[in-house]
């Protein structure tokens, strides 16, 4: 397995991050914004900002990915009329604005000064999971970046990653309530730092 930055590759590597992500928050988060993966995918493609993302790659195949960034960047260019021209009118809006105040309710809710970076989308191919791609990624972001901390948020119903981020070294900051309704109860919020 080789760890690469995503803005090594050609433009055509957005379609495999977002059925990447697609794949991975579904369930957890997209399916509220349209229960066709197909048009969420070509929704989110042109939105990534590749310069942020890590992919890991076998054989010429990219079966997972992270994002790391620092403070007051983000991963996602969030764009509203691509999301209503894959989407719709309501449910584009209705993702935009979700999207948009997810970015702003993060960046607001986790301490972050020049030496923390914000982990985010951390998402293995189906096929690998439970393989060591995520924490291949993971610990290559640690060993080749120059932050000190990282941060992430999980959904407390994402048992799997919660326990992965506990074996990577992460400790619990604190739990804020999510939306009732929504089947997330908490976002965890979590910090890793270099010794």
């Amino acid at each position: 397995m080789e760890i690469k930055q995503a803005i090594e590759f050609s433009d055509n590597i957005r379609d495999k991050i977002s059925d990447l992500y697609v794949e991975a928050f579904f369930d957890i988060a997209l399916k509220h914004f349209s229960n066709d993966k197909d048009k969420l995918k070509k929704a989110f493609a042109p939105m990534f900002l590749l310069e942020y993302f890590y992919v890991a790659v076998i054989d010429n195949e990219i079966i997972g990915m992270t994002a790391c960034m620092d403070k007051g960047n983000f991963c996602l260019n969030i764009d509203k009329k691509i999301f209503v021209k894959h989407l719709g009118v309501f449910k584009g809006l209705f993702a935009y604005f979700a999207n948009k105040n997810y970015i702003k309710k993060f960046a607001a809710t986790i301490e972050i000064d020049k030496e923390t970076a914000i982990i985010e989308y951390v998402a293995t191919d189906t096929k690998y999971r439970g393989k060591g791609v995520a924490s291949t990624i993971m610990k290559y972001i640690f060993t080749s970046t120059e932050f000190k901390h990282y941060v992430l948020e999980v959904a407390d119903t994402n048992v799997n990653a919660f326990e992965l981020y506990k074996k990577l070294g992460y400790k619990e900051l604190y739990r804020k309530k999510f939306m009732p309704g929504s089947g997330i109860n908490f976002f965890i919020y979590m910090k890793y730092s270099k010794e």
